[in-house]
């Protein structure tokens, strides 16, 4: 194996040593190197001129051992170009590694030396860059890794639980919470708490590729769950999940799972808890210590950061927390509802959409409907009797006029009438009391107020006026009044009454 060559503080030493008259055995004692070497340097620099450090190294170094060793390091190099990502597949071992290299170059390094290589090569490669954050634009979250535990007193059972961390990267405010595990019901449970706890949404969560919020992870395009995605809807924000494998995309959270550990979970390394509840007051009570507690070497806290520059760009939280909702995929039936088999009851949908397949999704108080990621349709969920809830707006032109035609009633009618005129309301009055049959006298009479659409709210009351100078008064002789024209024609004289005579006999005559 080649001799490792000094370095140039030493060549510079035993240089000096000679040039003050020290002999070669003194000089090896005192620089740290063998007699053999002091005089292969000597040799090679016998000459009394002064050189520059790169002239000094050119006439120093260049031999063959060391143009031989720069060959191997060239070879090891593109070695581990080809196999430096080998490490990660299942069973390669370094070991393995160097033995292939050692088939390919069998002068090649040792495999302490080709292990030395190796590691400087991946650490030039695995490189870290300072990140700058911007205020309220990102909370990260994730699950610490150690547990923490209380007693169930009813059996005296430890059981362990889940904790929550999340942390505001640009002032570094840190929420963390107890819950019994990471599925979905404390999952969400873990998100509405922290942005209470923030007072804000921001724009962005980051998160692990943990099954209950990613349901594929990727590099690039990851696929959440349905829960991420109605959270992301209700608060305005959106998920992003980091690169598989890379926790440095997440950095800032990771370290503050081990702050979590420092302040919140050491100090209460101790205490026995016996409840869910006691332990998560405990544990915020250790929260307000360590976001009021100033950096090393300032005044100023997380919490000081977080008031002064972050608070305040926050997105205003919704009037409710988020709740829990389910989902189904139905079609829109012929009489443009949907079924919720739930509780079998329809829900309207605007009839364009019959036979189109929608998106339900629903809770305890509202129900919504959406087509293509567009929401189409939204009811408030009461326990009645009635099996259908019919918007009006959801309807046909022709089944509006029907449900309208059915909404009226006797004063609405009389109400609309009087907008028009008082002959228009006496006529209206007559119509009401032609029949027994009240659906009948509804129809006839909203009928003909409807005429004032085509004819004008002047001609119909002219053709009203002129109506009641007869014996009945019905919806066709007013329409037709307005077809011919009559409502235009002066009104019919009126009959001279006879003169009082003597000869003229009154109804008492027929007693």
């Amino acid at each position: 194996m080649a001799q490792k060559p000094i370095v140039m503080e030493q060549l510079k030493q035993v240089l000096q040593l000679q040039a003050d008259g020290i002999g070669i055995r003194e000089i090896a004692r005192r620089v740290g190197i063998s007699r053999n070497s002091v005089r292969k340097y000597l040799l090679l620099l016998s000459d009394d001129e002064r050189l520059s450090d790169p002239e000094l190294a050119d006439k120093a170094y260049s031999n063959d051992m060391l143009a031989l060793d720069a060959e191997r390091l060239r070879q090891v190099t593109v070695h581990f170009s080809n196999a430096g990502s080998e490490l990660s597949k299942t069973g390669v071992t370094r070991q393995l590694l160097w033995r292939e290299y050692l088939n390919e170059h069998p002068d090649g390094y040792s495999y302490s030396r080709y292990c030395h290589h190796l590691k400087q090569y991946l650490k030039n490669r695995d490189l870290s860059m300072h990140l700058e954050y911007q205020a309220s634009d990102m909370i990260m979250i994730d699950f610490a890794g150690k547990l923490q535990h209380y007693i169930d007193t009813s059996t005296g059972e430890t059981i362990a639980c889940q904790v929550f961390v999340a942390i505001l990267p640009f002032s570094g405010l840190i929420y963390c919470k107890a819950v019994a595990s990471q599925r979905s019901e404390d999952f969400l449970s873990c998100i509405n708490g922290m942005l209470k706890f923030y007072g804000g949404v921001p724009a962005t969560l980051l998160c692990d590729n943990l099954k209950t919020a990613v349901i594929r992870p990727s590099r690039y395009e990851p696929v959440f769950t349905e829960l991420c995605q109605q959270l992301s809807e209700h608060y305005s924000t959106t998920f992003s999940a980091t690169r598989p494998y890379s926790p440095r995309d997440k950095a800032m959270v990771e370290r503050a799972v081990r702050i979590v550990y420092t302040h919140v979970y050491a100090p209460l390394r101790t205490c026995d808890f016996t409840s869910l509840e006691g332990l998560n007051a405990a544990m915020q009570e250790q929260l307000i210590l360590l976001n009021d507690k100033p950096y090393k070497n300032t005044p100023y806290s997380r919490r000081y950061f977080f008031e002064k520059q972050e608070r305040d760009q926050l997105k205003q939280l919704p009037a409710q927390p988020f709740c829990s909702k389910k989902v189904v995929q139905l079609t829109v039936q012929r009489n443009y509802h949907i079924q919720l088999t739930e509780d079998h009851r329809y829900y309207s949908v605007p009839y364009i959409h019959v036979g189109k397949k929608v998106k339900v999704v629903y809770d305890n108080r509202t129900i919504e409907i959406y087509l293509n990621q567009e929401r189409i349709a939204l009811h408030v969920r009461k326990n009645l009797n009635k099996a259908y809830t019919t918007l009006a707006e959801h309807m046909p032109p022709h089944h509006q006029r029907m449900q309208q035609i059915r909404g009226w009633n006797r004063d609405d009618l009389l109400a609309q009438a009087l907008g028009i005129g008082k002959s228009t309301l006496e006529a209206a009055t007559l119509m009401l009391q032609n029949s027994i049959y009240m659906e009948q006298n509804y129809k006839a009479c909203f009928g003909m107020l409807m005429l004032h659409k085509k004819y004008g709210s002047f001609r119909l009351e002219a053709a009203c006026s002129r109506a009641l100078q007869g014996t009945r008064v019905n919806y066709s002789m007013i329409k037709n009044i307005l077809e011919r024209g009559l409502d235009k024609q002066l009104s019919l004289p009126v009959p001279t009454p006879l003169p009082d005579h003597e000869n003229i006999r009154g109804k008492d005559q027929y007693q």
